[in-house]
């Protein structure tokens, strides 16, 4: 799913993207990284945050913030406590979806199920007391 923002500020790396990008692989690294920081920069004032403010909650500095949302990069681990501060991490789950299991690991995934059920065997109580066999 794409989602096209508008980029109000002059940025170097937003010079050659046009109004409303939308995030593809034609972008350079630069432009893909100056368009999540300004929408995670759109989140932020969405939800009435100051930059100190989202930065304490996320647990990350105010600096390192401010460089995500200048598009200038971070460490991944920053980043998701970013996102998970505005509620967004389940958009990590989209951006990189799980491969489904392969024909072979299902296979052997379904060697190891259970298919049945057996009957177990219910002895009776004996109603003598147990003597030695003769």
């Amino acid at each position: 799913m794409a989602i096209t923002i508008q980029m109000p500020y002059n940025s170097p790396y937003m010079a050659n993207i046009s109004a409303a990008p939308t995030i593809s692989s034609s972008l350079t690294d630069a432009a893909i990284l100056a368009t999540v920081g300004h929408r995670l920069e759109r989140h932020r004032i969405a939800a009435d945050l100051t930059q100190a403010a989202l930065a304490e909650r996320a647990g990350v500095s105010k600096r390192t913030l401010e460089r995500i949302e200048a598009g200038r990069g971070s460490e991944l681990a920053s980043l998701l406590r970013v996102l998970r501060a505005l509620g967004l991490l389940g958009g990590v789950d989209a951006l990189i979806p799980a491969l489904p299991a392969s024909p072979l690991e299902e296979l052997e995934r379904r060697g190891r199920e259970r298919r049945r059920v057996r009957a177990r065997a219910t002895a009776a109580p004996p109603n003598r007391p147990w003597e030695w066999a003769e």
